[in-house]
């Protein structure tokens, strides 16, 4: 088994705020990131995938495939979007870091396995900021 990893970049606004509490208790629970005119963050996120190297090819998985599949399915719909208001398959939740690990899991899972047979995503690995991050690993 081998993990090949990919970086990708993203810049983005949003608010931690529940629309079912009033300002007082978002701002007691989310402090400044409840403020309502937003807020944003220089994302890092790296995405491992695991397998065996294919004796043909010699990889697990085509980076160049692994990057652009990112590309496409997430970075050209979040990168300078409001995840709140702009990202459809972000509607209704709350924009945390876990919640956007996980919804980029969703995304992932399927075309890595659909494109490279003998990989699999392993880790989504999310910066928030150079403190904060969260690596997601499948699952519920």
């Amino acid at each position: 088994m081998i993990y090949i990893c990919r970086k990708e970049y993203f810049n983005a606004a949003h608010k931690l705020y529940n629309p079912n509490w009033t300002k007082e208790k978002n701002e007691e629970v989310f402090g400044i990131c409840s403020n309502e005119h937003w807020h944003g963050h220089n994302f890092e996120m790296i995405v491992t995938v695991k397998g065996e190297v294919d004796p043909e090819r010699g990889f697990v998985m085509d980076m160049k495939q692994l990057g652009r599949m990112i590309k496409e399915h997430i970075i050209s719909k979040v990168d300078h979007r409001n995840l709140n208001l702009d990202v459809d398959f972000l509607k209704g939740k709350m924009t945390t870091c876990e919640t956007l690990a996980m919804s980029f899991w969703d995304i992932l899972y399927p075309l890595i396995k659909e494109s490279a047979p003998n990989a699999e995503l392993h880790c989504i690995e999310l910066h928030e900021t150079r403190n904060n991050f969260v690596k997601y690993y499948g699952g519920k």
